[in-house]
């Protein structure tokens, strides 16, 4: 018996890796998850699992609002905003919303308390069933700065639930990246048998042992011969929970958005252990630091 409550972030340094593809598989294969897509400018979890019964949710945040009576030209709004979305000009103050990064500190600084809040839609978040996983997809607007607002706000629908938590990172290391994998009982790094994939599994390696998160790796469309990322993980002895092939068949799958656990025998089988290995992960981890 695993944890009766897991969560697992899934990474890659670079999009294209199959985050998604082993991220929705090994939420297919527990009896009861949560897929949450926070890959939030370019979320593609739910054309796999197509879920039923949507229900969508704005999000928002607080931008500032002017009262230009109130306002006297001091500027300390102006010189305290490093994102430079405040300005003075022709005796106005002016505020570029697309570049605000809604983090409060104008309206404080304020002395005369000018500055308000105003709320501004930046994206939403839906949430679906299909079968045993409940999917909650988080999509950021086109041009917003920032989209930890909507990571917080996928991340807090699950702060109560049992069962397992599978959380699809966007690629990459940014901030939006360390806001996934903020809460994670463990982290789960996939990387490509390239150079530029063991670049990019450097890269994630680095940020999950910076958040001091156990973690272990998934080496995706392996062939024979060379394959970097695996002498990588050899060399630097970093725990290695899976090797999957390049498969044809699972091309086909995957271009179908077709769930290969839900498919495929073979599959079923391969992500059963690996989610049974992570889960021996996350118990002993627990036991060593209770």
């Amino acid at each position: 018996m695993g944890p009766t409550k897991m969560k697992i972030a899934v990474l890659s340094g670079k999009g294209g890796t199959g985050k998604t593809f082993i991220a929705v598989n090994l939420a297919a294969a527990a009896q009861n998850a949560t897929y949450l897509d926070c890959d939030i400018e370019e979320p593609n979890g739910h054309l796999f699992f197509k879920p039923a019964n949507l229900q969508s949710e704005k999000v928002t945040v607080g931008i500032p609002f002017v009262a230009e009576k109130l306002c006297t030209g001091c500027r300390q709004c102006v010189e305290f905003c490093r994102f430079n979305a405040l300005a003075y000009a022709n005796n106005k103050l002016l505020i570029f919303d697309e570049v605000c990064h809604s983090c409060g500190g104008c309206i404080l600084f304020c002395p005369e308390q000018a500055l308000t809040e105003k709320a501004k839609v930046i994206g939403e978040v839906q949430r679906g069933i299909s079968e045993n996983v409940t999917v909650l997809t988080g999509m950021l607007n086109t041009g917003e700065p920032s989209g930890v607002p909507i990571i917080k706000k996928l991340l807090e629908k699950t702060a109560t639930d049992d069962g397992l938590a599978v959380i699809d990172c966007p690629p990459g290391s940014a901030c939006v990246v360390m806001e996934s994998i903020r809460d994670a009982d463990y982290c789960l790094l996939v990387a490509e048998p390239t150079l530029f994939g063991l670049h990019n599994l450097q890269m994630v390696w680095e940020l999950v042992r910076l958040f001091e998160k156990p973690y272990g790796v998934v080496l995706n469309k392996c062939l024979d011969g060379d394959n970097p990322a695996e002498e990588f993980c050899r060399e630097k002895q970093l725990k290695v929970l899976a090797k999957i092939a390049f498969d044809a068949d699972l091309g086909r799958l995957n271009s179908n958005g077709i769930i290969a656990f839900r498919a495929n025998q073979k599959y079923q089988k391969q992500f059963a252990q690996l989610l049974q290995a992570i889960t021996r992960e996350v118990q002993h981890e627990t036991a060593v630091n209770p």
